[in-house]
């Protein structure tokens, strides 16, 4: 049999049951509908304040509502060379975004939702406030000079202002800044302290997203929740039912904090060096927030202060997030095999940039690591030559020893050892080769790049799977071809399995993205000309020794 195939069918299938698993207890459908979400309970939206050893009594009991529900009164529309946003005056909240560069799953013609609080399907929105003093939380209102912003052409950058004035006659401004080609968006607070007595507020970010949305398909769960990122504990996902379980609290004095999804992020990172409690809190039965607050620090009367942050919100392209801030990459998850995953990325993406096309840099890359692995796969098949060219010596000893087992493996240990032929050599190269294999699977699937990334004639999304299912189909081909090329099993049943493998590995190759599809198949294209190679070798010198015997 092959070993290759077989090997890798047990790794696949045990990959899919356990994602299948993650996504039984992750994802499991709530009794309750997102409408829930207005049932009468404790609306803990606003975080508790920052620890301060200055803080005022006025911070310790943030205002709270009966049943979590947004707020809305008039809408700023905003327009970028990446973005149609639009931000509500109560909170300031950022309630819709649209990503102009990448279109919806389904309609190429209209751009993809990033974020929404129609609650239908999803309600996912970013939220900000103050904490202390009687300033504004996400849930006061806010003015602006203006209902509709666009950055003008030749423009860096965009400023969108909104103000509120407290009856105590302290001002706040809160600020977001659009820049041109970038997805990192600059949101700062600006505090006039007008009031005749100190202040000592807390600012928080945080996210708020339902937990049934972006769930991924029933053969492709993907992981959507939260997550989180600090020098000292790197890379951190939080489900929503660890949320559930229990609330995130975490101080730190750097990171960042968010919600992961596939090809997309949203992550609020604090200023450098500002002290920080990374926090998540369950809001209903189906929404979640998660988020950061911050001690600000004492305001006197007459001073003022600034305070800068940012929001990253796109796709989750490596080189955008690494320039925001360190470890935004890692949302890019290919697990313990980041390490092998990273580089083979890196050449991917290389090899493109020289083609212009991603599928062709899947078959390319394909290619190089098929011939970095040659001499490895070349002692895995002339192993399996060997054994081929004993099948019918084997099928001998079995008819003449019948059920005597120990004989017969007597028998076939002394053959093994007279022909110098280790039934297990095939193994040890192809176990070497799995993780790569396995790593190139998780950035192809992984990769936004591939994400309506045409290849050619009906393959136009390699993100996707194939519309007219002819790359599973000439995949289960291969495999076909391939067990052929293989020994046939002395047992029945093995046979009877190796039969059948190929259409049962080929279906689950009809609902995986095309990208991936393509690479097994050009794989398997690759290694059936190898194997036939090596056999017809094999072959040849095996008759040429029988030849020689006979004289």
């Amino acid at each position: 049999m092959d070993t290759k195939r077989l090997i890798l069918f047990v790794v696949f299938s045990f990959s899919i049951l356990m994602l299948w698993d993650s996504w039984q207890r992750d994802h499991k459908p709530t009794p309750a509908p997102l409408a829930a979400a207005t049932q009468q309970i404790e609306d803990g939206s606003i975080p508790q304040a920052a620890n301060s050893s200055a803080a005022s009594t006025t911070q310790t009991n943030p205002p709270v509502e009966a049943g979590f529900r947004l707020q809305s009164a008039e809408r700023i529309n905003v327009e970028t060379d990446l973005y149609k946003a639009s931000i509500d005056t109560i909170g300031g909240d950022l309630r819709h975004l649209e990503l102009r560069e990448h279109k919806d799953d389904n309609d190429l013609e209209k751009n993809f939702v990033l974020m929404d609080d129609t609650s239908a399907p999803m309600l996912y929105v970013a939220q900000t406030g103050l904490i202390g003093n009687d300033l504004p939380t996400h849930k006061a209102a806010f003015t602006s000079e203006s209902s509709s912003y666009q950055l003008a052409a030749g423009a860096s950058s965009l400023d969108v202002r909104l103000t509120w004035k407290g009856d105590n006659g302290i001002e706040v401004d809160k600020i977001y800044t659009f820049h041109r080609d970038s997805y990192a968006i600059d949101v700062s607070y600006a505090i006039r302290n007008n009031s005749g007595a100190a202040i000592d507020p807390s600012v928080y970010y945080q996210i708020v997203h339902d937990n049934q949305s972006h769930q991924g398909s029933y053969m492709m769960p993907t992981f959507t929740g939260g997550a989180y990122y600090t020098d000292a504990d790197k890379y951190k996902k939080l489900s929503f039912s660890d949320m559930t379980k229990n609330n995130l609290s975490k101080n730190t004095n750097d990171g960042w904090v968010g919600l992961v999804q596939h090809y997309f992020v949203s992550a609020w990172i604090p200023k450098e060096g500002l002290a920080r409690e990374f926090y998540s809190k369950k809001l209903s039965d189906n929404l979640f927030s998660i988020g950061t607050v911050s001690h600000m620090g004492v305001i006197e009367p007459g001073n003022s202060t600034e305070l800068k942050s940012r929001l990253y919100a796109g796709p989750q392209t490596q080189s955008d997030l690494k320039a925001v801030a360190p470890g935004l990459e890692y949302t890019v998850d290919y697990g313990w095999l980041t390490v092998i995953a990273t580089p083979l990325f890196w050449v991917l993406s290389s090899i493109q940039k020289l083609v212009h096309n991603w599928g062709v840099a899947i078959i390319l890359l394909t290619i190089l690591i098929k011939l970095a692995f040659y001499p490895l796969s070349a002692a895995s098949y002339r192993s399996m030559a060997n054994m081929r060219e004993l099948a019918p010596r084997l099928q001998r000893l079995k008819e003449q020893y019948g059920d005597d087992r120990q004989k017969l493996h007597q028998a076939m240990m002394e053959m093994y050892k007279t022909e110098k032929i280790n039934p297990m050599g095939g193994c040890l190269p192809i176990l070497v080769q799995i993780p790569v294999f396995i790593a190139l699977y998780w950035v192809l699937l992984g990769s936004v790049e591939m994400r309506h990334a045409p290849f050619m004639l009906w393959i136009q999304d390699l993100s996707a799977v194939d519309p007219y299912y002819v790359l599973p189909i000439l995949m289960g081909a291969t495999m076909i071809i391939q067990t052929r090329l293989n020994p046939k099993p002395t047992d029945p049943i093995q046979a009877k399995v190796m039969t059948i493998m190929p259409i049962v590995f080929s279906v689950f190759f009809f609902f995986f993205p095309a990208g991936l599809v393509l690479y097994w198949l050009v794989n398997n294209v690759l290694s059936i000309a190898q194997q036939w190679h090596i056999n017809r070798t094999i072959h040849n010198e095996a008759a040429k020794k029988k030849g020689n015997a006979r004289r």
